[in-house]
């Protein structure tokens, strides 16, 4: 594997906090992308009291080249104590804001949209003060259950774009470009008082000009939120990095997003698409829903 360059390492944790929320997960039996996908901010969310939730897994139906997620187990059925032991969570780690996600299950009907809608009700009700942003799967194109989804009223609907369409087939060959910008477009249609949110990962050979162009898209179907981080190979048996893309240049990206009329950009090399996601609470109080486009 390349050797990172030093804007890419990160602070070491502070363990006592991250064995606390640790031992509430285990407790609870959840599940994390922050650990399922190794992410590197693992070590700062986690001090934080913080964590990304991944429902109805840990095991993906797709095979994405790029994601640490486990794609080789047969995915379970789903658990109807899975969004109360969610909310308890929520409640005990005191959170303000909550990121849920998921594995894809293009196994179920609704690509788990009723389990997604289950854990928005459950949090609502064990903690009505908490702002809920869901990051979703494509859900195979299934309107029917994304409508299903905003009828819940998240405060943010996040769908990621990952990459520029001309690297789709390579890194996310289940995937499709248009239907992701179709999703985000249906939302910002249907739902105007849901901030919209997608993300992007670098590094993986897209040019300049391809990712301006893909941020073009998201702003024309809507999309209020972006946020723009380095790819990091998991492990060798992963997608290798093309190139390590320098700090100045995630600078012009949020500056050029921020010309473009996103409300919010969060670009930097070791920014996922949850990092310091509780920010987007001190948005939605700055500006109400009804002011945003």
């Amino acid at each position: 594997m390349t050797v990172k360059p030093e804007w890419l390492r990160v602070k070491a944790p502070q363990w006592e906090r991250v064995g606390n929320v640790k031992e509430i997960l285990r407790d609870l039996a959840l599940n994390t992308v922050c650990e399922e996908a190794s992410c590197p901010n693992i070590g700062e969310c986690f001090n934080a009291g913080t964590a990304t939730f991944l429902i109805m897994g840990p095991a993906c139906t797709r095979a994405c080249p790029y994601c640490d997620i486990d794609f080789e187990k047969k995915p379970k059925l789903l658990d109807p104590t899975e969004p109360q032991r969610l909310a308890e969570a929520v409640r005990r780690l005191s959170l303000n804001h909550v990121v849920i996600t998921s594995v894809n299950r293009d196994d179920l009907l609704d690509g788990g949209a009723s389990q997604f809608i289950a854990c928005i009700q459950a949090i609502r009700s064990t903690a009505p003060q908490t702002t809920i942003e869901v990051l979703i799967p494509d859900l195979c194109g299934n309107w029917d259950a994304l409508e299903a989804i905003l009828q819940a009223q998240p405060e943010v609907l996040n769908h990621n774009t990952e990459t520029v369409p001309r690297l789709y087939r390579r890194t996310r060959p289940q995937g499709d470009y248009q239907r992701t910008l179709e999703l985000l477009q249906r939302t910002h249609a249907s739902a105007s008082n849901i901030y919209t949110k997608s993300g992007l990962m670098v590094g993986l050979g897209e040019t300049d000009a391809e990712i301006r162009s893909v941020m073009q898209d998201l702003r024309t179907v809507g999309c209020d939120i972006l946020t723009l981080g380095q790819y990091l190979q998991p492990s060798q048996k992963h997608l290798q990095v093309d190139t390590f893309v320098p700090p100045v240049q995630f600078d012009a990206w949020k500056q050029f997003g921020e010309s473009l009329g996103f409300l919010q950009v969060v670009s930097s090399p070791l920014t996922r698409s949850s990092y310091h996601a509780e920010q987007v609470r001190e948005l939605i109080k700055a500006l109400p829903p009804q002011g945003k486009r």
